[in-house]
């Protein structure tokens, strides 16, 4: 049951785009906290024997951590491009490969980014920090296909048993914070104006078609673009640390970006309600979409037919879940499912009930090498902390909102 007043992890909400409202509490503040998974054409077999390097090399190669930074450095003209372009931006600097791009949401960029809409604040805290993963449950991760569900669907994705897959989970770190605290203040001032009263803060909003309201949603799509390009950035530095580490290129270790998928998020999609066609303001806080092949023309020409790949994030002790989108979720959620398994238990509680030391020899006993920035976030991110990713994907199955494809299984992790 949820507690409160302000939204929900997991929480759903479509507004009118004519009187409807828009929220930063309705779509969170690590805007564009998302999910990509790259796969390889190496075995587990192949990987395990340079599991240790690969996975201490990514740790150097990609920052965690609270405050770390990046190691693209930019100016504040080249991070309005950042803002405006996404992940093009890198594709055409050389962080990645052209076909990346189609098999991102909205092909790595949302429209109507306008940078003068962020904050002097928002750009210096966002500037520094492309490439990097943060804190708390993010993570990157190498994993092994474990069992598959659905092999027609799975090769149509490029998927088969044993293969070895890359999955990262991270936002737009301190920049998208800061827009959301920028704007929930500026909300908080307008409502009133607006004739809106809310029973939380974090509920504050304002009409979507208001200046404010634009404002917000503007700069929300910078957010969710330099978000892209982080995770852009982060593709490449995976790929780096596989050549360097196999001393094979990543085109022959074939490392193809198979999906990038946001949750934290506000998009225009188009539902049929009551009988008619309407564009609304879907919001989406921990929550991924999940169209089904009735989204052919959004979805990549490879997954037309099958739906849109949905990354379930588990814990790193139990592994995470490839699905696809159902033509059922439009009816049900607004085209949404689940962004992961959820916590069962507060930090503090973790932390007081394990070791992160304790942890990491535990889970190395199993064949999983983690390399976490501190042992209390390791110990906040045991995987009993977490809901079991097994009864959590039979919910998603049984509502038919996502169809497994494939269990993804963890062998080597590095924390934020």
């Amino acid at each position: 049951a949820h507690s409160g007043y302000g939204f929900p992890i997991g929480g759903v909400a479509a507004f009118d785009v004519e009187k409807g409202v828009i929220s930063p509490g309705g779509i969170g503040f690590d805007i564009n906290c998302g999910m990509r998974l790259v796969t390889t054409n190496l075995t587990y077999k192949e990987v395990k024997p340079h599991l240790k390097p690969l996975v201490d090399l990514l740790f150097k190669r990609v920052p965690a951590g609270v405050g770390c930074k990046g190691f693209v450095k930019v100016d504040k003209t080249i991070f309005r491009k950042i803002m405006q372009d996404g992940a093009g931006w890198c594709v055409e600097n050389g962080y990645g490969w052209d076909q990346d791009l189609k098999n991102i949401e909205d092909n790595g960029c949302i429209a109507n980014a306008d940078a003068t809409k962020v904050s002097e604040r928002a750009l210096l805290r966002g500037m520094d920090q492309l490439g990097t993963l943060g804190s708390g449950n993010h993570y990157l991760e190498i994993q092994y296909a474990g069992e598959i569900f659905d092999e027609k669907i799975a090769e149509k994705l490029g998927i088969v048993e044993d293969q070895i897959c890359v999955m990262v989970h991270c936002g737009s770190r301190g920049f998208g914070h800061q827009i959301g605290t920028d704007y929930l203040k500026i909300f908080l001032d307008v409502m009133p104006k607006y004739g809106i009263t809310i029973l939380d803060q974090e509920l504050a909003c304002a009409p979507f078609n208001s200046k404010e309201g634009q404002d917000y949603y503007q700069a929300m799509a910078c957010a969710a673009n330099m978000a892209f390009a982080n995770r852009q950035v982060i593709t490449h530095q995976i790929r780096k640390t596989f050549e360097k580490v196999l001393g094979k290129s990543a085109q022959e270790m074939g490392m193809k970006l198979i999906y990038d998928v946001a949750h934290n998020i506000a998009k225009l999609e188009k539902y049929t309600i009551d009988g008619k066609e309407k564009t609304l303001l879907v919001h989406r806080k921990g929550s991924t979409r999940a169209f089904g092949p009735r989204h052919a023309d959004q979805l990549p020409k490879d997954y037309a037919t099958v739906g849109q790949p949905v990354i379930l994030g588990g814990s790193m002790e139990t592994g995470s879940y490839l699905l696809v989108g159902t033509n059922d979720a439009d009816d049900e959620t607004f085209a949404s499912t689940a962004h992961g398994a959820g916590r069962t238990m507060s930090r503090a509680k973790a932390k007081y009930l394990w070791r992160g030391d304790q942890l990491q020899k535990d889970m190395e006993k199993r064949g999983i090498y983690v390399h976490g920035v501190t042992m209390a976030g390791l110990a906040e991110e045991a995987g009993k902390a977490y809901k079991d990713i097994e009864v959590v994907v039979d919910s998603l199955e049984a509502a038919k909102i996502t169809r497994r494809v494939v269990a993804l299984k963890p062998i080597g992790n590095v924390k934020g």
